[in-house]
């Protein structure tokens, strides 16, 4: 009789998938993810001087599938698990041996880092035992999430807004930048600058040039003033070309994607969510129909390496020399450098077959799993080509002292841009025709204004790449930090950037003051860094997780004595108790420490310091209910002063209402007056009238 094997996987597409390789002596089922966790009702974790006691739970939506996965062993020689080929899926195929009453020491775990034929045959050739110390640190944050999660969620209840708040161990952090960011935007205050252009002509090549410096000393416009001044100077200036430089540029190919870089690119190009890239890349991960067979389209897409398999290195060099000749192909192949925790066991994201080109395939994907595919195909090609070289030509101007200067590049051989698409090129002047130590007529001089802009707020990409830098979580985990902070009404998403909500500025601000070890970026960096020690077996978990909640624990009960509920803001006009700040689910208000006996209510305001044109009150910041930031005067409803922009102390020439920063529809910072009856405005990235010379 054939020996009978039952593979256990994660998701029923990649059983689906399998199964089509294998023949009638495997039965390939799927476990839906986790068929066991911590309790949702019960903290679950026990934990004692020298060890940590974890109850864990079958999820009961999960008791049909562990049914059949029982009965099915029954009729088999043996159990192999072939969950995903990380952390969780190690903790996955433990949880699967102890409900189905399998030794882990056994050679019971196979890992697909690709879903192909070739690599499912050979993976099955060498089953080993399940990895207790990749379980182990798994576990490890799981029981530090529940810790933090538990502990600071009735904290947040109690000093904020009942069971309406949760707070968790990495996402923290996440909404800690976010909103540290968010102050440094609310404080800042742009700065005025100039600059100017000349418009020059050498027999029949005209070009533009920025005024950059006079002499060595770099040349600062801080005003109008200023900026007139210089015109005027040079108006009379006599003006060569003083210096031509001429050099080659060579811009070399990004390394493979990794999950972190696949995400970022995703969202910039393509406008995909980190949650939204991940759940495609499953779907091309886990296999789909290309004509007659089922197949993986690309590797494991959680990893954090550069690294690429002899095989497909081979592979595409192969196709590279074939498809666009011997001149893009390096005499050896490209090697990257992974990060120092990098899993250097897993691959970079790449496709399975690099034969297998995206237009070849697009008629059997969707639009989103096409577009992805042929992200990752291009990157992984690009990735193994020569670097593209550009012509670069410098010119400086030189007058009175002042210097001009301008530049130029032109691409010259597109190296792995053939297949990754050209990048900016500047704008094409013919500069390499004009003639150093030869005069150039100055046709006229524009002077622009500016204003310095404030920091920008992050996007899901740009916050993932700086977790990455910082080392807070890890590839699994990034799209859903990002979610979570969303789904908690901590962060919104508007115009394809992070803002925080109020209740996300208040839950950060009160955990920075209590908590200020699990809101340092540092402090969580250096507890992946342990879970990683734990995964190779160089610290034990229980050990971590002990002397974690040891400190952690004194400082919930330290916070819970210290934490003021409100804060008391001046008396009640309607019964003189004190008035203290108050949260509901829409946000932060002003009400009487009397209630309910007293209900006296009115909205949170911030202070600007600049004087109301009316009466000479203090114009004051509120949000509506829509959560829009709008302005009027704090002796309203006596005065009606109201202005949507914000107010600046500067008054206008014209008729002395404060000036307002306000933006244009491309984005432009400018002044104007928040009469609207006055016409004053000065633009923030105004061009003045250009001087003719």
């Amino acid at each position: 009789m054939d020996e009978k094997t039952l593979l256990i996987v994660e998701s029923p597409a990649k059983a689906r998938t399998i199964s089509h390789y294998l023949g009638k002596n495997f039965i390939v089922k799927a476990s839906q993810g986790h068929i066991r966790d911590l309790p949702e009702t019960d903290f679950g974790v026990e934990i004692k001087k020298d060890r940590v006691k974890v109850k864990y739970v079958t999820l009961p939506d999960k008791l049909p599938i562990i049914k059949e996965l029982k009965d099915t062993k029954s009729k088999v020689n043996r159990v192999l698990f072939a969950t995903d080929p990380d952390r969780e899926g190690e903790a996955i195929s433990w949880h699967l041996a102890n409900v189905l009453k399998i030794d882990p020491n056994e050679k019971c775990r196979v890992e697909f880092h690709e879903i192909t034929k070739n690599a499912i045959v050979e993976s099955l050739r060498d089953p080993k035992p399940i990895d207790i110390n990749r379980v182990n640190a798994q576990q490890g944050r799981r029981v530090l999430d529940r810790i933090v999660g538990y502990r600071l969620s009735p904290f947040l209840w109690e000093k904020l807004m009942k069971n309406d708040l949760s707070a968790g161990r990495v996402q923290s952090v996440a909404l800690k930048f976010i909103c540290d960011r968010e102050r440094e935007i609310e404080a800042f205050v742009p700065e005025e600058y100039w600059e100017i252009e000349g418009v020059f002509l050498q027999e029949d090549i005209r070009f533009k040039a920025k005024l950059i410096s006079k002499g060595k000393e770099k040349i600062k416009i801080p005003n109008e003033a200023e900026a007139n001044r210089l015109v005027e100077e040079l108006k009379s200036s006599k003006f060569r070309i003083l210096d031509i430089k001429r050099s080659k540029k060579k811009r070399s190919s990004p390394p493979p994607f990794i999950t972190s870089t696949l995400q970022q690119e995703a969202s910039k190009k393509l406008g995909f969510s980190p949650s939204k890239t991940m759940s495609i890349a499953q779907q091309l991960y886990e296999g789909l129909k290309i004509g007659d067979t089922i197949v993986g389209l690309i590797t494991y897409m959680r990893t954090d390496s550069v690294r690429i398999a002899e095989p497909a290195l081979n592979e595409v060099r192969r196709f590279i020399k074939e498809h666009y000749g011997d001149e893009y192909l390096p005499k050896k192949p490209k090697v990257y450098k992974s990060s120092k925790s990098a899993q250097e066991a897993h691959e970079a994201i790449r496709p399975t077959s690099v034969e297998r080109t995206p237009e070849s395939i697009k008629e059997y994907l969707t639009p989103d799993q096409f577009a992805l595919y042929r992200l990752i195909w291009n990157r992984f090609v690009a990735c193994q080509m020569e670097d593209a070289i550009y012509n670069t030509i410098t010119v400086d101007v030189e007058g009175n002292d002042y210097i001009f200067r301008t530049s130029a590049g032109r691409l010259i051989f597109a190296g792995y841009q053939i297949v990754s698409g050209k990048e900016e090129e500047d704008e094409e002047v013919p500069l390499e025709k004009l003639d150093k130590d030869k005069e150039v007529s100055l046709l006229e001089l524009i002077p622009t204004q500016h204003f310095t802009q404030p920091p920008p707020r992050y996007t899901e990409a740009s916050l993932i790449k700086l977790l990455e830098e910082k080392g807070i979580g890890r590839p699994s985990t990034y799209a859903t930090i990002i979610s979570t902070i969303q789904e908690r009404n901590y962060v919104t998403v508007e115009n394809h950037v992070l803002k925080p909500t109020e209740v996300g500025m208040i839950v950060s601000d009160l955990l920075t003051k209590y908590f200020p070890n699990i809101m340092d970026p540092n402090f969580t960096a250096k507890m992946e860094e342990d879970l990683d020690e734990i995964e190779e077996g160089k610290e034990d978990w229980e050990k971590l997780v002990i002397q974690f909640y040891q400190k952690f624990e004194k400082q919930v009960e330290e916070a819970k004595e210290k934490a003021e509920v409100s804060n008391i803001l001046g008396n009640c006009p309607l019964c003189g108790k004190p008035l203290v700040e108050r949260r509901s689910r829409y946000g932060v208000f002003i009400g009487c420490s009397g209630y309910p006996e007293c209900t006296y209510t009115r909205p949170a305001t911030k202070n600007t310091g600049v004087s109301c044109p009316k009466c000479g009150g203090e114009i004051v910041g509120l949000k509506s209910k829509a959560g829009k930031m709008y302005y009027r005067c704090s002796n309203y409803p006596n005065c009606d002063f109201v202005i949507w922009d914000k107010p600046t102390s500067t008054k206008c020439s014209k008729c002395g209402y404060p000036l307002v920063f306000a933006k244009s529809k491309k984005g432009n910072t400018y002044r104007r007056c928040s009469n609207p009856d006055c016409d004053f405005v000065l633009l923030g990235k105004r061009k003045a009238k250009a001087k003719k010379v």
